[in-house]
């Protein structure tokens, strides 16, 4: 166990120098068995921070993000969350006002993020395969908006 928990965090070590090395737009942690997003990343990234467009944290055991995550990768035009263990977003994720794409799929939403509305710029939130309840008073963008919900149970209140 500690051997694949070596390879773990060498992995993510290694992604995070690839990405300030190449002066990369992109951050990918994707199957890094990440609990927490690492403190010491953003140490690590503060020169490429602000260049930073695309996260992937796909399929680690994510439960939760801070507000700190938000407001450090406030320049993100896709975040990519599916595979985790979420059931709510940051009040800070409605300062990321250049997001476009979302994938918040197989986790455990049981609320609809609302703060995601106020992000003029997002064309795509997939919320497939979680658990979301709609109070019929929120207004909801056209379908087109709400990528793929088949396999999603909406129930309405």
């Amino acid at each position: 166990m500690l051997k694949k928990m070596g390879e773990a965090v060498a992995r993510v070590a290694r992604k995070v120098n690839e990405t300030v090395e190449n002066d990369s737009d992109t951050l990918d942690l994707a199957e890094c068995k990440l609990v927490s997003f690492p403190v010491a990343i953003y140490k690590v990234l503060r020169n490429v921070v602000r260049h930073i467009q695309f996260i992937n944290l796909s399929n680690n055991e994510l439960r939760s993000l801070t507000n700190k995550f938000m407001t450090t990768f406030s320049q993100l035009r896709e975040l990519y969350l599916e595979g985790n263990a979420l059931y709510k977003l940051p009040d800070e994720v409605s300062s990321l006002h250049r997001l476009k794409i979302i994938n918040l799929s197989r986790n455990q939403f049981r609320d609809f993020p609302e703060k995601l509305t106020a992000l003029l710029a997002l064309e795509t939130i997939n919320l497939e395969e979680n658990f979301i309840v709609v109070p019929h008073s929120l207004f909801l963008p056209p379908p087109s908006f709400l990528y793929p919900l088949r396999r999603q149970e909406i129930q309405y209140v």
